[in-house]
């Protein structure tokens, strides 16, 4: 239970994302694979990589998922800008080594 708890908190954070520019990696399907397992992983290495049953679950299960989710979505949105930086410096050098005419 305490695996469906993280990440059902990993998708509702996932949907206040809408606020941000979509400069993702993959888009908004790489932020939502970000913050899935980010609240996945992030809630399984707090219990030691181990899952709660379902009398162990409760409130605070489910909000371990927070950071978890957060840090997901952050890594594959530094990604996404990354790759963006990338490209804009890629296309500059493009048109620097164009010849004038």
């Amino acid at each position: 239970m305490g695996v469906l708890a993280w990440v059902m908190m990993g998708i509702a954070l996932w949907h206040f994302m809408v606020f941000l520019p979509d400069r993702c990696w993959a888009g908004i399907i790489g932020g939502f694979l970000g913050c899935l397992f980010g609240s996945l992983l992030f809630g399984l290495a707090i219990h030691g990589f181990s899952v709660p049953g379902r009398a162990d679950t409760d409130f605070m299960t489910a909000m371990e998922g927070v950071p978890g989710a957060a840090i997901g979505f952050a890594f594959v949105y530094w990604i996404g800008v990354r790759q963006e930086n990338a490209a804009a410096a890629r296309e500059a050098e493009d048109e620097q080594e164009l010849p004038a005419t």
